[in-house]
């Protein structure tokens, strides 16, 4: 199987956003940087972040100035030298100073493939360490309630001392592919009016590799026997905490024995198929996806 190279960037790649790592033990650095009225603050409401330009469908993180909230503020980086952080909002009311006339709370899921890398990597950041405060509130050794620290990007156990860090659960997804055919599936967990299939997926486990967690998946939910594994790229996935790392599999039989509980159906695809996929009745899986990149990526070589 031969390496294929990403023809683009992921969604939630590419920003330039220094996270400026050595200033997250400066309490007095961070102290003056959340009073400073030029540091501007993501905010995220009910698992909702605020956006400006939908109207124009021309989203824009809408970065405001500091809210009044009781929670930890969590610093991000620097953009452009700007310190950024992130906030949790309890509710409207907790904005202060001026925001954008058309921003609005909205559904990240909706919108990823069309922000500007540097909102993208700052909004995908932001999502992912507040789920984790919000999920990290207890010590899991003692009990004891936690209390953050280092500028937000640690839990420290106010009774047992213990220290907690943000977790990110590796994920691998993967196209499978035998000559001109790839094999996609579709998940309980996609919805039955869009009829989308999709790259397998699925949580890479503890003691296992990369190469083996593909393998394994692969078999488990098809029953494909998978030899050959080649990395393509990855992509973080703040919902809630993931990364997903993008392979090719090459298949090494064809007949599919479909794991009932994870997955709806499976079956093989030809370009041909996939071309023509609105007169065959299904949908491919979002541009803004790693799925997709995938799925475009391996097509692109079958036409060359």
């Amino acid at each position: 199987m031969d390496n294929i190279t990403p023809s683009r960037p992921n969604a939630f790649t590419g920003g330039t956003l220094d996270r400026a790592a050595h200033r997250r033990e400066d309490d007095s650095w961070i102290a003056a940087s959340i009073a400073d009225s030029a540091s501007r603050f993501a905010v995220f409401l009910q698992g909702r972040t605020l956006i400006s330009g939908m109207a124009a469908r021309a989203p824009v993180a809408a970065l405001v100035g500091k809210p009044n909230i009781r929670s930890a503020f969590i610093f991000l980086g620097l953009q452009d030298g700007t310190p950024v952080f992130a906030a949790a909002l309890d509710s409207m009311e907790d904005l202060a100073g001026e925001i954008p006339r058309d921003a609005a709370f909205t559904d990240m899921r909706g919108i990823t493939g069309d922000l500007h890398p540097d909102d993208a990597t700052i909004l995908a950041t932001a999502r992912a360490m507040l789920h984790w405060h919000a999920k990290t509130g207890f010590c899991a050794v003692c009990g004891g309630k936690n209390k953050p620290i280092k500028a937000g990007y640690v839990m420290h156990c106010t009774q047992c001392g213990e220290e907690h860090f943000p977790r990110t659960d590796p994920a691998v997804i993967m196209l499978v592919a035998r000559g001109r055919k790839l094999l996609l599936g579709q998940s309980h967990k996609f919805p039955k009016e869009r009829n989308f299939y999709s790259t397998l997926a699925g949580f890479v486990e503890p003691g296992e590799s990369l190469e083996d967690a593909v393998r394994r998946e692969v078999f488990e939910e098809t029953g494909i026997r998978t030899g050959a594994v080649r990395y393509h790229s990855s992509q973080p996935w703040p919902f809630p905490a993931s990364l997903m790392l993008g392979y090719y599999a090459e298949a090494l039989n064809e007949e599919i024995v479909l794991d009932p509980v994870e997955m709806r159906d499976a079956r093989w695809f030809t370009p041909a198929d996939i071309e023509n996929r609105k007169e065959l009745g299904f949908n491919l899986p979002p541009h803004d996806s790693i799925a997709r990149r995938l799925i475009d990526d391996w097509l692109n070589t079958q036409e060359s």
